[in-house]
Order: C-alpha cells, then structure tokens, then sequence
C-alpha cells in the first residue's frame, strides 16, 4: 500500500533494535484516514474468507482492527491485557511475549464475544517475531473458532514472524512490508 509506505517513509523513524517508530500515526495517535484506508484494503483483502470476528491485541491493534472489521461489517473483539470486574470468572487467557515492552503480558477475552462458531480475522499493527498473533490463534483456538486469516499493517520481515505464523495454515496479508532497518535505514521488500 504506497500511502502507508511514504508515510511510514516520511514520518516513521527507525530507533534501532528492530524498533519501527510509527506512533505518530498508526498507534498512539492515529491517522483516521490512512487507518480506515488501510482497514479498506485488509478487508479487501480477506473478503472471500467470509469471517464473522475481527480479533486483536489491546491497545495497538484496536485501531486497524476496528477500520477493517467496519470495511467487513462484523464485529470486532480485542484481547485485554488486564481483567476488568465486568469479566467472567472463566475466560480466554493466554501469554505473549511484548517486543516493545521486553516482558510477557496476558492476553484475556471473555467467551461471552468468542465463540466456537466463529471465523476469525486477526488483525493486528505489527508482525515481528508473530508471537502476539500466535497468543490471539491460542485464545481463538481456546473458543474452537477459527482463525481464517491474518492481516498486519506493518510486517517486519526480518524477524521470522511470517514463518512463525506458516503452521497455522492460513493466508497472511501485510499492508507494508519491511525488510531492513540496519544502519538506521527503513527498507521496504518488494
């Protein structure tokens, strides 16, 4: 996607250690119109999987996650890292390690928003080392629903998420691919 790209070319800033700053406009303060054109072409994308949920991760991936499930028309349910009261005492729960934050951190949803008849769409900010999207199959896999796709905005090839994410036997869609950022550099693949 040739806008996320100059965007991310523009904007985005390589803070070394496999670190791709892109909070400005993905994440912490987010560009609604690049998101919703990036939600467009994730559920373009995954249109023919048919799914009926849009799962992610708190907080970072509610942003694309919620444009794509609106492009889809279905809902959309994120993992929270932290139980509210509101929660049943029987959920979803699953570990993952955090590559920005350097620790595990849960991954919990209720059974009331997932359940085995769903076909799940994840989507999510990122795939690096496909550890948080493997968390987000186990919680969807927890339910017996299942995962038909997954869709990132940003893929940072280098890291081994994609060959991470192979067993799980579904189509992987990234918005933008990276495939370099020794040097200070952000490199895109072809």
């Amino acid at each position: 996607m040739e806008a996320l790209k100059r965007r991310i070319k523009t904007d985005g800033r390589n803070l070394g250690g496999g670190i791709l700053k892109v909070d400005g406009f993905i994440n912490h303060q987010v560009d609604p119109d690049l998101m919703q054109a990036c939600g467009r072409e994730l559920a373009r994308r995954f249109a023919p999987a048919r799914a009926t949920k849009v799962l992610t991760a708190e907080i970072s991936g509610i942003a694309p996650a919620f444009c794509a499930a609106l492009a889809l028309g279905v809902p959309v349910v994120y993992a929270r890292k932290q139980r509210p009261i509101t929660m049943p005492d029987q959920v979803y729960l699953t570990l993952a390690p955090s590559h920005t934050k350097g620790l595990s951190v849960e991954l919990i949803v209720s059974p009331e928003y997932l359940r085995a008849t769903e076909r799940v769409l994840i989507i999510d900010d990122f795939l690096a080392t496909g550890q948080t999207i493997l968390g987000l199959a186990r919680l969807a896999g927890a339910a017996g629903a299942a995962v038909v796709g997954i869709g990132v905005v940003i893929e940072k090839t280098f890291e081994g998420g994609r060959e991470a994410l192979r067993p799980l036997g579904v189509p992987i869609e990234a918005l933008a691919r990276v495939a370099d950022m020794r040097d200070g550099r952000i490199v895109f693949a072809n």
